[in-house]
């Protein structure tokens, strides 16, 4: 496909984002598909609806649809976040178990891994490449899930990534992968004007599996050593802040004798959001710096730099996060009762 029109899938995602998404918020509201408070971890004044994944992934799919010829992997991604999508969707009807969840996200994986998406390092024997590559997107899949708990914050570092991952495949010469990437961006975009805080609309699981399906399959399918043989840890640092505040709250809530699917603040956007008083934008933008700070570490390693710079700057931002996260843990939040 020609370069040029990489840009054309991002613009266009953004104004399919703009449009589609008011549309998904009447839809919800009218078939009551809300998230209603409950006094515990839904704090919102009011009920707020759900179906923004159903409008980011419309447009992202219509955006590609009309910019790109398909490949069997990207055809594979968009069977496999159609699949999770629709996961996602009974999910927030409330009447899927989370067996089921699992399995259905089992399913869009196993489409994936047929489609080509491996872990292909040489360093990886042929015989882990798939137990890995599958390990990697059911993590990176829920690890946005457990993300979204706060207006603008999953969309947002999703978006960040998504022009990291494009950029990236843009110096590699992968310009299906980067117009998928920045579709995604655009895509989540236009719904960011209306999910920002206070927000209007949100992601839903449905949303939020896509998204990091969708994210966790570009990381591979980007080759990162090509100028770099540091160059696989980038994907890492990317998308650090939603893989660190799963080990996070997975930590947290090991120590609390919880399992880490049950819902507490101990997401580290939230610890954060109790030291700045309760403020979500200020906490948002934060996060938000932080992801972009490592969404240019990662690039800039994978791409620009020699590799044991690479590696230090790599590094210097894990610990850097590191600290954060030990730093907030100690910061005392209220147990929902």
């Amino acid at each position: 496909m020609s370069p040029a029109l990489i840009p054309a899938a991002f613009v266009l995602a953004l104004l399919l984002g703009l449009y589609f998404t008011p549309l998904a918020r009447q839809a919800a509201l009218r078939f009551g598909i809300v998230d209603r408070p409950d006094g515990r971890l839904k704090r919102q004044t009011d009920p707020v609806p759900y179906l923004g994944g159903l409008a980011v992934f419309l447009a992202y799919l219509v955006a590609l649809g009309m910019v790109l010829a398909f490949n069997g992997l990207l055809l594979g991604l968009l069977l496999a976040g159609t699949l999770t999508l629709l996961v996602g969707l009974v999910d927030d009807f409330g009447v899927l178990t989370p067996a089921a969840k699992l399995a259905g996200q089992a399913i869009a994986v196993f489409v994936l891994l047929r489609s080509g998406a491996v872990i292909e390092l040489v360093e990886v024997p042929n015989a882990l490449r798939w137990p890995l590559a599958a390990l990697w997107l059911f993590g990176v899949c829920n690890a946005f899930n457990l993300l979204d708990v706060m207006d603008g914050l999953a969309a947002g570092v999703g978006a960040v990534a998504g022009v990291a991952f494009g950029v990236m495949a843009m110096t590699t010469g992968e310009y299906p992968e980067a117009a998928a990437a920045f579709a995604i961006a655009g895509a989540l975009g236009g719904f960011l004007v209306f999910n920002v805080h206070p927000a209007r609309i949100y992601l839903g699981d449905a949303g939020s599996l896509a998204v990091g399906l969708t994210l966790g399959t570009l990381a591979i399918a980007i080759r990162w050593t090509d100028s770099s043989p540091a160059g696989f840890l980038a994907p890492l640092v990317i998308l650090a802040v939603p893989l660190a505040d799963t080990a996070y709250v997975s930590v947290l809530r090991a120590r609390a004798g919880k399992p880490f699917w049950h819902g507490s603040p101990d997401h580290f956007p939230l610890r954060l959001c109790h030291v700045f008083g309760g403020r979500v934008a200020p906490t948002v933008a934060t996060v938000l710096a932080i992801a972009a700070l490592g969404a240019a570490i990662g690039v800039a390693s994978a791409a620009l730099f020699p590799w044991q710079i690479g590696l230090w700057l790599l590094g210097g931002y894990a610990v850097g996060l590191l600290v954060l996260l030990v730093v907030l843990a100690r910061v005392r939040m209220e147990t929902p009762g």
